[in-house]
């Protein structure tokens, strides 16, 4: 029996609903790809979707990358896609920031690159912990200090009011060592290990919030019935998805397995064994 035969025990029989749906919005590793290479059937379904008039918005936590970075990263597997097209953990955050902390100074625990792009969306940075800093972010640092922890510490200790953010909470993420599959600390790991020192968790702005899913139907303008969130993670990719209140495809190319579904809290619509098996479905190929 396939891994998608295993999961429809767990989930609603028959696709029709997919017909009509219109933006999909996809999680890149482990759903679409992993490191430099496309999962097969990725390049067919996503010249489907623009062929056939339907639009594919990438949805990602990982804060160690531009929107621009993925324009190019996309574009070296010959797609052509603008930044709208992306919305990163990284631009949710500013947007919160800006609605929510508009003018203040936040002490950064992250990359150069979340660094720039937060300071290019006019968010005021800093990285010293005596600065008068009043929201604490940490995200995916991929160049992480025992020094940058220490200081994040520091900031959160002597003023406990501050307000403690992260960009998303994954606990890790893929990466190909010499060739081989793996995995590596992320954001939520790095916010656990703060948490042995600090007693405190931050607020995560990433999936599973909805917030990637609200701003993707209101940027091309779709209502809820019309979109499908399709990723490997059910605690963050589907959980978006169902905290939005869309439809939600798992593939188990990643994170996920099919014997997870029955004792998982956040449940698919749909299950496939990969997203070629997605791609069948969706174009009526099973």
């Amino acid at each position: 029996m396939t891994h998608s035969a295993n999961a429809a025990k767990h989930l609603p029989a028959g696709h029709e609903r997919l017909a009509g749906k219109s933006l999909f919005l996809f999680d890149i590793d482990g759903t679409l790809a992993l490191d430099t290479t496309l999962f097969t059937g990725t390049r067919e379904l996503l010249d489907w979707l623009e062929v056939t008039g339907r639009t594919a918005v990438f949805i990602t936590n990982n804060s160690t990358k531009s929107r621009r970075s993925y324009v190019e990263k996309f574009a070296r597997w010959g797609f052509s896609y603008g930044e709208e097209r992306f919305i990163t953990s990284t631009y949710v955050t500013a947007e919160y920031l800006q609605q929510h902390h508009a003018g203040e100074l936040v002490f950064l625990l992250g990359t150069e690159s979340l660094k720039t792009e937060l300071q290019n969306a006019g968010i005021r940075i800093t990285e010293d912990p005596k600065d008068p800093a009043t929201v604490a972010l940490v995200g995916y640092d991929s160049e992480l200090t025992y020094q940058k922890t220490r200081d994040i510490c520091d900031l959160l200790t002597r003023h406990p009011e501050t307000t403690y953010l992260a960009t998303h909470p994954d606990i890790c993420c893929p990466a190909i060592f010499d060739g081989v599959p793996g995995m590596v600390p992320d954001c939520g790991a790095i916010c656990q290990m703060l948490w042995c020192a600090l007693r405190r968790y931050p607020k995560y702005i990433g999936k599973p919030d909805p917030a990637m899913a609200d701003i993707s139907m209101r940027l091309f303008g779709k209502t809820k019935e019309e979109t499908i969130v399709v990723g490997d993670r059910l605690e963050t990719d589907i959980a978006c998805g169902v905290n939005a209140g869309v439809d939600t495809a798992v593939v188990f190319t990643g994170s996920a397995h099919p014997e997870d579904i029955a004792d998982s809290p956040v449940k698919p619509t749909w299950g496939f064994a990969d997203i070629e098996a997605f791609r069948q479905a969706l174009m009526g190929e099973e």
